[in-house]
């Protein structure tokens, strides 16, 4: 099931419980949803911004409405789900504690993931060079990034502290595979965390 998905992705989609409500908030082209869907009976729901990713969700046969995650969350009820997913998007979020809020409100557990802009890499580039990377999972010119916050390793964990937001797991990646959490701040390109209400 989980071969064919993002490394992060597939964490996902191993800790996922058989059968969970889940809403994957910006759930791209849906992969994620169909996996979960397909082997493990998930009945999952999502939102997402972009018209043509919906409807190519909508083909495959999910359940996936067009919508704005800084607002439209919200119109879901407390607890709604028991999990909710915010893939490579919390960068994007007018207000990232505000989206952390909304994600442990609706669902009783959530899985947050994210380029970590702390990347021995991307600071290199910002020191040798002068400018903003532009890397496999930051693919575009800061003039073009959806990205509007730079968040790190620790920013995510402070950012957590301060909400009163328990990490239950926390998972790192480079060049497409799972590193150890030593130095990671430094050495992941980019962090899936496993996160709870206080």
């Amino acid at each position: 099931m989980a071969d064919t998905l993002r490394p992060d992705l597939a964490v996902i989609a191993a800790q996922v419980p058989q059968g969970a409500r889940v809403l994957d908030v910006g759930c791209g082209d849906g992969a994620l949803m169909a996996a979960l869907r397909d082997g493990k009976g998930v009945d999952a729901r999502g939102i997402e911004i972009d018209p043509e990713l919906v409807e190519r969700c909508v083909a495959r046969g999910l359940s996936v409405v067009q919508g704005d995650a800084d607002r439209d969350l919200t119109f879901y009820p407390d607890g709604a789900f028991d999990v909710a997913i915010l893939s490579q998007t919390l960068q994007t979020a007018a207000r990232p504690d505000h989206m952390m809020r909304e994600l442990l409100r609706v669902g009783r557990r959530a899985f947050v993931s994210f380029p970590n802009f702390a990347y021995w890499r991307m600071r290199w580039a910002l020191v040798s060079k002068g400018r903003m990377p532009v890397t496999r999972h930051l693919p575009v010119s800061w003039y073009e990034t959806e990205n509007i916050h730079h968040v790190t390793v620790k920013d995510f964990e402070l950012l957590s502290r301060d909400l009163g937001v328990r990490i239950e797991n926390r998972w790192f990646f480079t060049d497409e595979r799972e590193i150890g959490g030593s130095g990671a701040n430094w050495r992941a390109e980019y962090a899936l965390f496993e996160v709870s209400g206080g």
